[in-house]
């Protein structure tokens, strides 16, 4: 598989006074994809200043593009019900002719868990929810109407037509690193999401950091193997920003293409890199950004 190079465009900004442009800019400097995230509000500097809604903003992105596919990187049971969620993604797909993508996580502890008032789920009822929330929505996203009862969620003739512009329904790029995550990309992804190796980030060495993902992409392949799923033709997502290399790869053409090579090696088919937002730790020279996403395709290829 050939490697895509999509990106994360952050939504702090009015549509008016530059949010619009960084969408129709993506599409003009030929990215696969251009994803947003899926929170009520995220982490400093961005807690405090503007942050506009996921849904609305790739809405509004699908009027102004016409080939750039859009997607959340990632959507999480945080705040979202599937129900409620599978509504939204119909209409959005249709609205974008088919172009969404739903990056979907079982989230954290921090920005939104607790935005609507509830504790912060322990890791274990937080892996429950998610492995109870992934394949209704699927059911969602592919049935006319839909009943369920469970544990987290219920559903009463939720019905979802005509249902998705894509067929059987939009894809899922599933984040995940655990082996009950990893279990529900195998069963229900079409992609798998990883950012590294948290424990890596802070005193990690780069190649710690791929032998890090390598392992994980391995247990992807088992999780795949056991329900008789060949994990190779499965597209593999790397967000980048969450390693220890940082944003030295932006640093220039030469560094990402390096970058890049050695993580395509791991199998990787897609790797995102963070729209340059001044001042914080997605800063990057708007002239190198753009060099290369313009040439560094054709010398991974």
């Amino acid at each position: 598989m050939s490697l895509r190079l999509s990106t994360v465009i952050l939504p702090y900004r009015r549509w008016h006074e530059g949010g619009r442009a960084a969408w129709e800019r993506a599409e003009q400097l030929g990215f696969h994809t251009a994803y947003t995230y899926d929170h009520l509000s995220w982490r400093v500097p961005f807690r405090d200043g503007p942050w506009f809604g996921a849904v609305p903003t790739l809405t509004a992105a699908a009027a102004v593009t016409e080939r750039l596919r859009l997607g959340t990187l990632v959507t999480s049971p945080n705040f979202r019900h599937p129900v409620t969620l599978a509504k939204e993604l119909i209409s959005l797909d249709d609205i974008s002719g088919g172009r969404i993508t739903l990056g979907i996580g079982a989230g954290g502890t921090g920005f939104d868990a607790t935005a609507l008032g509830q504790e912060p789920w322990a890791p274990r009822e937080r892996a429950n929810r998610f492995a109870e929330f992934v394949p209704l929505l699927d059911r969602l996203l592919t049935q006319d109407s839909v009943s369920y009862e469970g544990d987290f969620y219920s559903a009463h003739e939720a019905r979802n037509i005509p249902g998705c512009v894509q067929r059987p329904r939009l894809p899922f790029a599933v984040a995940a690193t655990g082996p009950r995550g990893l279990a529900l990309a195998a069963r229900h992804g079409q992609a798998w999401v990883t950012t590294g190796d948290p424990k890596l980030y802070e005193n990690g060495t780069s190649e710690q950091s791929v032998q890090a993902i390598r392992a994980q992409a391995e247990k992807l392949a088992d999780a795949c193997a056991e329900i008789g799923r060949d994990a190779s033709a499965m597209d593999k997502i790397l967000l980048t920003g969450f390693t220890p290399d940082r944003a030295r790869p932006l640093d220039s053409l030469d560094a990402f293409v390096d970058f890049a090579g050695r993580h395509r090696e791991l199998g990787f088919t897609e790797i995102v890199i963070h729209w340059p937002v001044p001042e914080t730790v997605f800063a990057a020279e708007e002239k190198v950004f753009e060099q290369i996403v313009m040439d560094a395709p054709a010398q991974l290829s």
